[in-house]
């Protein structure tokens, strides 16, 4: 698959960064040095087509983000912080990069770079939180997502599987494929 075919699928990555990947973070997803090696062979697999994301906290929460940043204070920190750099693993990966201070990444940025209704396979971290919030936003926007299984990273192992059985709920618009099967 090439940058030239309009058809072929976009590779997520979502916000494979310090703060979900690296303890002492309460985020830390304990799976994500599992997940970096399916990442990169993903990403050597859909060149031209990859897009990494990062959460980035906002400079002045509103609303629900409010209580929110109360509750995780050490994530409130500037966009350049060491907390929200890409780990180094895949910090080389070649891919457009989108910043969102939003759980979801099905923005307005994303849509700019994949199309409004792309075929999307994401990857990363975490499966129940950033992965899940992206999926079902982009299935609803009309994008057809694959979740690539053991690609991603929950925040433990039972949740990651609690996301998993809650996207298979949305097929066909959402679909869960392992690595293999995509490379296939």
């Amino acid at each position: 698959m090439t940058a030239e075919e309009p058809d072929a699928p976009w590779l997520v990555v979502i916000d494979p960064q310090r703060i979900f990947a690296e303890p002492p973070s309460p985020w830390a997803a304990p799976a994500f040095d599992a997940i970096v090696g399916p990442v990169r062979r993903l990403a050597d697999a859909h060149a031209g087509r990859v897009v990494v994301t990062r959460f980035v906290a906002p400079e002045r929460p509103e609303g629900s983000w409010v209580p929110y940043y109360r509750a995780w204070p050490f994530a409130q920190v500037p966009d350049g912080d060491p907390l929200y750099e890409i780990m180094p693993a895949l910090r080389d990966v070649p891919a457009a990069v989108v910043a969102e201070p939003t759980f979801g990444k099905w923005t307005p940025a994303l849509r700019a770079v994949t199309g409004a209704t792309p075929h999307l396979r994401l990857a990363g971290a975490a499966t129940d939180c950033c992965v899940l919030s992206t999926a079902l936003a982009a299935a609803d926007g009309g994008a057809r997502v694959d979740v690539v299984v053991d690609a991603c990273a929950g925040s433990s192992e039972e949740n990651h599987r609690r996301a998993l059985d809650a996207m298979a709920l949305y097929a066909p618009q959402i679909t869960l494929v392992t690595t293999e099967e995509v490379l296939a």
